[in-house]
């Protein structure tokens, strides 16, 4: 543990992104594993109750519930806690409501256990890709992130593997053994983030300028020092940025009536509107239900649902992987307008294949084949847009002084977006039937024109660069300017980013030794290139 300490450079990211991946992954493996909990044999032997689609809907979406309040307290004590501290406090609700779950006999118990392991899943969702973002540079932070989002990714293909494996073994172990294999992922987390470093930016938040500067010199690489260059001018920056954000402070009511220049509320509405698309888009109502689904919509028996759902999750992976290398490739806003048209084109396949089956009884074999290959293509889709870029977008869109609450906000969005959905998944099945994935079709398409001419693109620009793009554009429409749109870095923001790096090195400070003046430089955009 006194190695990384001392760790600099590509290791101190490595071992950052591992402690953000590892947390992430405990949020899909829980995603996974209890869709084929609800179905043990055993586990409805103990708990009966959930043969009432109600209780069944409740019994999955209050998980969703407590997450929602955690991001919530993520939104109000996040920047006074810190990241670390935060993401610790998560790690620790999640380890109890995980064991209450596993040593669970009745269902009052298992609602508890996973109320308060959503809290604490609230927190570190909400925390933890603020905290790899703010420690990344511009051209790898969208890789960084999904990487984290990649690993829940990963966790949820294992848990549905694991759920298929343990079918032919019957008894408690069959749900009480997946339950507890979550509590490996905090072992890893807590092994590692004691040990490091809190962001540079939320440092400088707290006037805690000499770690600040430290910090910094360690992300940049093994060899660099506080007086490099370029430490420098990552430092002037983001300390510029925070003084003008605090000379232009504004009450919380004129920050609600859009009057501050920066439009910090509008940013929040935009992070928040990317979880709300991602959970919209109905992919809790397969993640939770699969299984169930393809037995109660489609007709296969339990063992074919369970090991089709854990092929799914298997390309869902391999969609995932293709994101990591298409996100800063093709930028965000790309991203989400494909995967507008492509998702809802599968909700809408499988809800005309699902009344075709319905209505020609002959059919119902081979349109069942059809609706289970559309629902293998939703994930997909799926997982190369919504299923990443919304983690990402909210994590880089907010202001400094915003950006926990704004990404506690659109996680806290996230989760009851969740909630909703998984509450009413299997109620709508029931008394929808086909209709019921024909209204996610119509929401996703959506979300088409939604994306275009509202959401600016933020690939390859920096954390600060985020300030400029709004005092680009008053209006709530950027589809019609290209410098907000494209996906390399325009040089107007080059330019801005000069000007807070002179004005910087003008101001008096006790930490920074400035032999030189430095300039915008390759700490900020081998970004602009292509």
């Amino acid at each position: 543990m006194g190695y990384i300490n001392n760790v600099r450079g590509n290791w101190l990211i490595f071992f950052i992104t591992l402690a953000n991946a590892a947390s992430m992954s405990w949020f899909g493996y829980d995603q996974g594993v209890f869709s084929g909990v609800l179905i043990s044999k055993d586990f409805i032997h103990y708990f009966p109750e959930i043969k009432d689609p109600n209780i069944s809907g409740i019994t999955s979406s209050c998980f969703s519930l407590g997450a929602f309040f955690g991001a919530i307290f993520a939104f109000t004590l996040g920047d006074k806690m810190g990241r670390k501290r935060t993401i610790m406090l998560g790690l620790f609700a999640n380890s109890v409501g995980a064991i209450l779950q596993i040593s669970a006999y009745h269902l009052p118990q298992m609602i508890i256990g996973r109320v308060i392991n959503g809290f604490g899943m609230g927190l570190t969702s909400a925390t933890c890709p603020v905290y790899q973002a703010e420690c990344s540079k511009p051209r790898i932070r969208g890789k960084l992130v999904v990487v984290g989002s990649l690993c829940n990714t990963a966790a949820f293909c294992l848990a549905n593997w694991m759920n298929y494996a343990l079918y032919f073994s019957g008894g408690a172990l069959q749900w009480r053994f997946p339950l507890a294999f979550q509590l490996v992922f905090p072992i890893i987390v807590i092994t590692v983030l004691p040990f490091l470093p809190e962001t540079p930016r939320w440092l400088l938040l707290q006037d805690r300028q000499e770690e600040a500067l430290e910090v910094i010199a360690r992300l940049a690489g093994k060899n660099v020092d506080i007086h490099d260059s370029e430490v420098n001018a990552e430092f002037l920056s983001i300390r510029s940025a925070i003084a003008a954000e605090r000379e232009n402070r504004l009450s919380i009511k004129d920050v609600l009536l859009f009057r501050d220049k920066t439009q910090n509320f509008r940013r929040l509405l935009l992070s928040c509107g990317t979880q709300m698309m991602q959970q919209f888009s109905g992919v809790n109502a397969l993640g939770y239900y699969l299984p169930t689904l393809l037995q109660q919509s489609v007709g296969f028996d339990q063992q074919m649902s369970r090991l089709l759902t854990a092929c799914n999750a298997t390309s869902y992976l391999g969609a995932a992987f293709l994101c990591l290398l298409l996100i800063d490739l093709v930028g965000r806003r790309k991203l989400m307008l494909y995967g507008s048209v492509t998702c809802g084109s599968c909700y809408l396949i499988a809800a005309l294949c699902l009344r075709q089956g319905g209505i020609n009884p002959a059919q119902n074999k081979a349109m069942g084949a059809a609706t289970t290959s559309m629902f293998f293509l939703y994930y997909f889709f799926y997982g190369t847009s919504y299923a990443k870029v919304p983690w990402v977008y909210n994590s880089e869109i907010n202001s400094l002084g915003w950006r926990t609450r704004g990404a506690a906000a659109a996680t806290a969005t996230n989760w009851m977006g969740s909630f909703i959905v998984t509450q009413f998944t299997k109620v709508g099945v029931t008394n929808l039937g086909w209709r019921f994935y024909l209204i996610f079709a119509i929401i996703v398409y959506c979300y088409f024109p939604i994306v275009y001419c509202i959401y600016p693109e933020t690939s390859r620009r920096t954390l600060e660069d985020m300030d400029e793009i709004f005092l680009q554009s008053s209006s709530v429409f950027v589809f019609r300017n290209s410098a907000l749109t494209q996906r390399n870095r325009p040089q107007v923001f080059v330019d801005a980013e000069n000007r807070r790096i002179a004005e910087g090195s003008k101001v008096d400070g006790e930490t920074v030794l400035e032999e030189k003046r430095p300039q915008v430089s390759t700490h900020l955009e081998t970004a602009t290139q292509a």
